[in-house]
Parts: C-alpha cells; structure tokens; sequence
C-alpha cells in the first residue's frame, strides 16, 4: 500500500522510495545524537538494510519522506505509520535527520499532517498511538502539540546510557463521525 501524497504550503510528504535512499539519509540513521532516542540505534544501516525497511512499509504501512518545498533543504526526513489493520489503528513516528532542517516547526507540520490524514476518513483510522523515552521532551512536546493525550508509562523499558528510561505511550482517536438526525 502507497502512502497518499500529502502537502501544506512549506513542505509535502511523498511515499518514501528508492531517490530517498542516498548517503545523506543513511548518515542521520548513522548518527548518534539523531537516533539518540531512537531503537534504531543498536542498528548499523547500510542500503540493503534501508532498502529492505522501504519494501516491507511499502506493503505493511505508510512510509512518507518529508520533502521541504524549499529547494535547498530538499528530503529532511521521514515518517513512519505503522499499520495494524485488524484493530484500525497505526503507531506513528517521525525522524528529522537534516540538522538545518530541526527547531523550524517542520517536524511538527509533518507529524500534524501524517496524524490528521490518519485519522480523517481518507486514512481510516480509528486511533493513532506512538511513543517515545521519557527524556525525549522535544518529542513529548510534538505529541502534546499534535493533540495526542498520554495514555501509559512502562516503567524502565529502555536503557539510555546505561541507566533505566522510562516509555510514554500517546494517543489520538478519530474524531467520532456525527450521527444522523434520523
């Protein structure tokens, strides 16, 4: 399944594809301080195993590259929909690898954008989760910002740097669809 074409005035999330994969997106997967937060970090990438990733969301979810309309910022990063169709739900996550590209709200209107079409009768999704280590407040605060509630804790589910982290888990249910007055 082909993740949709979506678009705002400043950027524009295009299924992620084979143009995508290039030494610029293996090095934010390469990067410590990128993927600090991420579990990708225990893995060392190279573009058969990005290819491979690429091939398997193409068929079990939304795989989107984040396209910034500004020429010279270009593909900045991607995000990542998670489907499970059986329980109409997705767990969304997002990377912003371009270091010029962080601290401008582009991060936030790519999440924004990925999570109101999930959720929209177009995604058809009923609820949308994801979650994040404890210490990532820029992440938390995106998941505030976007509307999603916290929902759950698991107390010490990640190691950062040796020590204990805790998961927040949050979520976003579609909006209930108005009833007929009939």
């Amino acid at each position: 399944m082909s993740a949709p074409v979506l678009e705002t005035d400043s950027l524009r999330l295009v299924p992620f594809g084979p143009a995508h994969l290039t030494a610029r997106y293996l090095s934010w997967l390469g990067d410590r301080g990128t993927m600090r937060y991420s579990e990708q970090r225990h893995r060392v990438h190279d573009l058969h195993s990005a290819g491979e990733f690429m091939a398997r969301m193409a068929r079990d979810g939304h795989f989107w590259a984040i396209e910034v309309k500004d020429a010279e910022l270009g593909h900045i990063g991607n995000v990542v929909a998670y489907l499970d169709r059986p329980n109409s739900c997705a767990d969304l996550s997002i990377l912003v690898g371009e270091p010029a590209a962080r601290g401008r709200g582009l991060g936030r209107r790519a999440w924004c954008l990925a999570l109101d079409w999930l959720v929209s009768p177009a995604g058809g999704v009923r609820l949308v989760t994801a979650g994040t280590m404890a210490a990532n407040a820029a992440m938390l605060r995106l998941m505030r910002a976007s509307g999603m509630q916290e929902y759950g804790r698991l107390q010490g589910r990640f190691l950062l740097d040796g020590q204990p982290a805790d998961l927040v888990l949050a979520a976003r249910p579609a909006q209930p669809r108005p009833k007929d007055g009939g």
